[in-house]
């Protein structure tokens, strides 16, 4: 059976961050057969919404918005100048979205990236808490702009909060708010999911976005992700959104440095994001 989605890709995939210079990449984005196009919010103030806007109108490409959870932007921090930094910057990140006629912010906001330790399971459950305390704040404001939230597992290396889809069904059902939705990333469920069909399953209709890379990465279809599983769960929950490739660029040292990219992962990054494509069409349409 095929899938009825759309195919998108992360303009991480060739620079950081998104500003109005990036906007050059929309027409080979759309040339290569894209339908979507992800900005990631790393600075809000670099993104100037009715040229943003009109760029994709002029392209015939629809927007994903997702956000960067460096360690300012931190629900969980026992210091809530950090609470407000974040509510800050996502009420900026739904301005955009809403400007964008994006449907929703995505992105692991629970906790900043990269925050990862071994904990008592008290002070989880404290940090926990707070989560769900913020995160039922920013469905409220998602509300007002009418938009939902997507929010995103990450491997063990990158958070200690939420590894598992299992484990963010529970903060969903915690927060208790009708925005909070789910992303799913191929790339940590290849490390997290014991079974990322059943993962996937499990999401149900709270999925509204799916990224995918290989296992380490790279190019959709050239590694050892499990690309029939991850079908057979999409069909199983009739998934209608994107499909969309998120991968990084060593040439961006900070960012590389982030996502622990320490070498090129392709020849060529439009070669990444053709080849990802044609590999993509093929695995949904059989």
């Amino acid at each position: 059976m095929a899938l009825d989605v759309k195919f998108g890709v992360s303009t991480w995939l060739w620079t950081s961050p998104f500003n109005t210079s990036t906007l050059s990449l929309l027409p080979k984005i759309k040339e290569y057969g894209y339908d979507v196009v992800e900005i990631p919010v790393e600075d809000p103030a670099l993104i100037d919404i009715p040229v943003v806007r009109q760029a994709l109108h002029d392209n015939g490409l629809e927007a994903v918005i997702c956000g960067a959870f460096g360690t300012s932007r931190d629900f969980t921090n026992e210091d809530a100048s950090f609470h407000k930094t974040s509510f800050e910057y996502l009420d900026q990140c739904f301005e955009i979205a809403a400007g964008l006629d994006a449907k929703f912010v995505a992105g692991p906001m629970y906790s900043a990236v990269g925050k990862a330790r071994l904990v008592s399971p008290e002070q989880k459950k404290v940090e926990w808490n707070r989560a769900v305390t913020n995160l039922r704040i920013v469905c409220q404001t998602a509300r007002k702009f009418g938009l939902d939230i997507a929010l995103e597992t990450l491997n063990r290396f990158e958070t200690d909060l939420i590894n598992t889809c299992e484990e963010l069904m529970q903060l969903i059902e915690d927060i208790n708010e009708p925005e909070a939705k789910v992303i799913l990333d191929g790339f940590h469920m290849n490390i997290e999911e014991p079974n990322p069909e059943a993962a996937i399953k499990l999401a149900g209709d709270k999925l509204i976005h799916f990224q995918v890379s290989e296992n380490y990465r790279g190019t959709p279809g050239t590694g050892t992700a499990p690309w029939a599983a991850y079908k057979r769960g999409l069909e199983a929950i009739n998934y209608q959104g994107v499909v969309s490739i998120e991968s990084f660029t060593p040439d961006v040292k900070e960012l590389a440095g982030a996502v622990c990219i320490w070498k090129p992962l392709v020849p060529s990054q439009d070669g990444f994001a053709k080849e990802g494509l044609e590999f993509l069409r093929k695995w949904a349409s059989e």
